[in-house]
């Protein structure tokens, strides 16, 4: 079985050979594993762990004064978002000012500069998905995080007030933020046709103790938004899975309702998100994806408490499909253990297996 069958078949709700196994880690962390196991290249490493999954993405290619990652107007500023958000500090890093913070009008709203989808190039997306002749599950498709992205604009405190004191300015600025997603999306979508098989998108609802918002203010906001990238990725025949932190188990009855086909990330030592729980709850009905944690595990804890743990993970999720082995978050920090990274890899190889499963 391939890559993509295996993963497939765990969309499917079947039980393929073994649990599909995905590994999501940041480039420093990669350098300091390839180094350690001398391997020369990304993906090298990706095949020597058993990742079943590859990712490609459309390439910035818009104005030079509005790059992601150049030109900066803030001197310490390390990234910028679509919106000209720019940011500081490691990874995507913090928003170093809210240029809607002021913001209380509709005109206000629709005199900013949003960006125009004609600056992602798409191009060279189908070429690159091909590359890898149908044997690993690929994920494609803007990341798309309305929600952040509605923080950044109006920093925290304002976008949560403004949904009671302005519901039609919050409204007007994630349709514009969402024009620009779906379009983009889309664009990737028809360049790269019959090529991807998951559109992986990303928005965290949770703290460590619950929801960012009230069940209602979600189902009021976001997950309208959300349904229309469901809708979208559906219409291209995709799968479609959100990443999403902390303990937000409150929102997924929502998630389920608005066709989304997997959720990634699923950090066990947040509140409600016991495996135990999730699987009961929602395995028959969502692909869940992560459930080892990275928070105590792999970063504090030793390769011997990894492997048992990541032994209970498995024996409580495996059962029926629908379930990935994954760290708890998509992007490993460099001060992860090495040796409790390859416990985990090495536990998932070696007890994965499905008695019976399709070969």
């Amino acid at each position: 079985m391939t890559s993509r069958e295996r993963v497939l078949e765990a969309f499917a709700h079947r039980e393929p050979d073994r649990v599909p196994f995905w590994v999501g880690a940041s480039p420093e962390f990669r350098a300091i594993v390839r180094d350690s196991l001398n391997l020369a290249g990304d993906e090298e490493l990706s095949r020597t762990i058993g990742d079943d999954f590859r990712r490609v993405g459309a390439v910035y290619a818009g104005p030079p004064a509005l790059s992601p990652s150049s030109c900066f107007l803030h001197p310490k500023a390390t990234s910028r978002t679509p919106f000209g958000v720019e940011r500081h500090g490691y990874g995507y890093g913090q928003p170093l000012a809210h240029p809607l913070s002021r913001a209380v009008t509709l005109d206000e709203i629709e005199g900013y500069s949003w960006p125009d989808p004609d600056w992602m190039d798409v191009s060279g997306i189908r070429a690159e998905a091909l590359r890898w002749n149908g044997e690993y599950a690929v994920l494609g498709g803007d990341w798309s995080p309305f929600f952040h992205d509605g923080i950044d604009l109006f920093g925290m405190e304002r976008f949560m007030t403004l949904m009671i004191d302005a519901p039609e300015v919050v409204d007007a600025a994630l349709d514009r933020i969402m024009d620009y997603y779906h379009e983009v999306s889309r664009r990737i979508f028809e360049a790269a046709r019959g090529t991807i098989d998951i559109f992986f998108i990303g928005n965290d609802f949770g703290t460590q103790t619950g929801p960012v918002v009230s069940v209602p203010m979600f189902r009021r906001f976001f997950l309208p938004r959300l349904a229309r990238l469901v809708d979208l990725g559906h219409a291209f025949g995709l799968k479609v899975m959100l990443h999403c932190c902390g303990g937000f188990a409150p929102l997924i009855p929502g998630m389920i309702e608005a066709g989304l086909d997997g959720l990634q990330s699923l950090q066990p030592d947040a509140r409600g998100m016991e495996p135990e729980g999730l699987k009961r709850a929602f395995g028959g009905r969502i692909v869940l994806n992560g459930c080892i944690d990275t928070h105590h595990w792999l970063i504090r804890g030793t390769p011997d408490l990894v492997r048992r743990k990541v032994r209970e993970v498995i024996e409580t999720m495996r059962p029926g499909g629908g379930f990935i082995a994954s760290p708890s978050h998509d992007y490993l920090l460099p001060e992860t253990s090495v040796a409790n990274f390859l416990a985990m890899v090495e536990t998932v190889r070696d007890f994965g297996a499905y008695p019976g499963g399709v070969t």
